[in-house]
């Protein structure tokens, strides 16, 4: 068990579209420096999820609290300002913008000057030197790992506590899937929670502190160790009980 409090606390969140329900008493926590993995098939719920954590979706019940704070009647953009960045799937950034200011675009909602703006700036082109050398062209003419760098980066231009990541992974190569899990494995351990949505099982549990497997709006595994064979075998036997039942 963790000692320390999470920064992130979900506790029996339950959420969906209208009448329709789609996620069932999801429990999760998300702690300062660590990387909490939400698995599962198409149509578990994984995005769903996210979009009520990050006030997206409505919250039926359960609760979602930042730093203990409720956030249930808080709305998308003032959790933004409290520290919840949201990277939503598909790369999700100004298209006829250029790579440096959609950044800006990222950092608009600090109450802080432009000069520190453009040293937080150069922190994410540390990060993502490729996103320097093309610092003025749009971001339309960015391959698809090139912007899924740069949807991440403007996320971090908010100052996030704790960032959520859904399916970073999703239409790119091997090698920059592996690229974009070393930048994120990196945040962590320079201290930013981390929830994360993946179809790429076991390079996501390569990096992960704790992992949550859904399947069909419901919870089938909780997990947290070390080991990560243990944990694949794990997260296994939690797919395949359902392909069996």
């Amino acid at each position: 068990m963790n000692s320390r409090e999470p920064i992130l606390r979900v506790q029996d969140l339950t959420t969906g579209y209208g009448d329709l329900v789609v996620v069932r008493d999801l429990s999760v926590d998300v702690f300062p420096g660590e990387i909490a993995v939400l698995l599962g098939r198409n149509g578990a719920g994984k995005t769903s999820s996210l979009r009520a954590i990050s006030g997206l979706n409505p919250v039926l019940s359960g609760s979602v609290r930042l730093n203990d704070a409720d956030l249930a009647k808080v709305p998308a953009p003032s959790r933004v300002r409290m520290g919840l960045s949201y990277v939503e799937e598909g790369k999700q950034v100004f298209h006829k913008l250029t790579v440096e200011q959609n950044l800006l675009m990222g950092g608009y909602s600090l109450p802080i000057g432009r000069r520190e703006i453009e040293g937080d700036i150069e922190r994410i082109f540390t990060l993502f030197p490729i996103l320097k050398a093309k610092r003025r062209d749009r971001a339309n003419s960015l391959s698809g790992g090139q912007q899924q760098m740069l949807a991440i980066g403007q996320a971090l231009m908010a100052r996030p506590k704790v960032l959520l990541l859904d399916e970073p992974s999703g239409g790119l190569a091997p090698v920059i899937v592996q690229e974009v899990f070393n930048t994120v494995n990196t945040l962590k351990e320079n201290g930013l929670a981390v929830l994360l949505v993946e179809q790429a099982v076991e390079a996501s549990l390569q990096i992960a502190d704790s992992v949550t497997v859904l399947d069909v709006g419901h919870t089938v595994l909780t997990s947290r160790t070390d080991d990560r064979k243990e944990l694949l075998d794990a997260v296994k036997e939690a797919y395949m009980g359902h392909s069996q039942s």
